[in-house]
């Protein structure tokens, strides 16, 4: 742990079903200037307002790719037209975040498409269908085994993307869309947008389509939550690994970098803007 310490690393302990206990990590790094200018920034709801659409933008087209990709691939086995819809909906979407320039017209446009997108994740699963049934996304507990493990993966993201912004001196609770309350990590919450379609969603479907998991792993406790045995979990935290080492050319930078490096880079793009240095803050789009 000291050695982690040391190195900039961060160690998040977390229970066997995902639910986050403590966090270890060492002296705060970066330039205390660069925090006060997000401070700054954050209170600037006209600032916040154009951040939520870099934001969103990124969030949105990894939302629409993920649907494509699934009609490349499973065209056949889905209800085709209505995954289509909802590919042309959240187009739709895309093109009124150059218009609204509220944070709440702005929010309402991220739950509409969030909405839009899980309306049709059901048909991009096409193996296991009975024991992988989606229906609505649900946490706090998950109430079926698709919604358990969105929301493990999520859990192992949102960490990984708090540690990227504290490594280069970016304050993880202030964030922009996210508004700050005590507790939240507002602005991971911000920067992992962009990574749930792109890393956890399709790592979800990887896992049920290639039968990597498999309704056994899974119990439905007395209250309703749906929990998943040592076994599985393991399995989970093994493809989530193998999948940051992967390597994926940088829409941005233009260079090979392995998906596992995409939050630290985001977090330094995010910095630069926020310093001056850049003109807008260049999500990452999975093309």
């Amino acid at each position: 742990m000291g050695f982690c310490a040391e190195s900039n690393v961060g160690l998040s302990f977390l229970t066997e079903h995902g639910r986050f206990l403590a966090r270890v990590q060492g002296p705060v790094s970066g330039n205390v200037l660069l925090r006060r200018e997000q401070y700054r920034r954050a209170d600037d709801l006209k600032f916040s307002a154009e951040m939520a659409k870099f934001i969103l933008t990124g969030k949105i087209t990894n939302c629409r790719t993920v649907l494509q990709r699934g009609l490349r691939d499973h065209a056949s086995k889905m209800e085709e037209q209505e995954v289509r819809h909802a590919v042309m909906r959240l187009n739709k979407m895309l093109e009124s975040l150059n218009q609204e320039e509220h944070l709440d017209v702005l929010r309402g446009i991220e739950g509409d498409s969030a909405h839009t997108y899980f309306s049709v994740m059901d048909h991009l699963i096409v193996s296991q269908k009975e024991a992988f049934r989606f229906q609505e996304r649900n946490r706090r507990p998950p109430l079926d085994n698709v919604n358990c493990l969105l929301s493990f993966i999520y859990t192992l993201l949102m960490h990984d993307v708090r540690s990227a912004l504290e490594s280069v001196g970016l304050d993880p609770a202030v964030g922009f869309l996210h508004r700050d309350r005590p507790g939240r990590p507002g602005l991971a919450l911000d920067l992992m947008e962009e990574f749930r379609p792109f890393i956890a969603d399709r790592l979800v479907l990887s896992l049920i389509n290639l039968q990597q998991v498999q309704d056994k792993g899974f119990k439905k406790m007395d209250s309703g939550a749906v929990l998943m045995d040592d076994d599985t979990r393991k399995k989970v935290l093994v493809a989530y690994q193998e999948r940051k080492q992967e390597e994926i050319t940088h829409p941005f930078l233009d260079e090979k970098v392995m998906i596992g490096m995409l939050f630290h880079i985001q977090a330094l793009l995010m910095a630069r803007f926020l310093r001056g240095d850049l003109d807008g803050y260049p999500p990452f789009i999975w093309k």
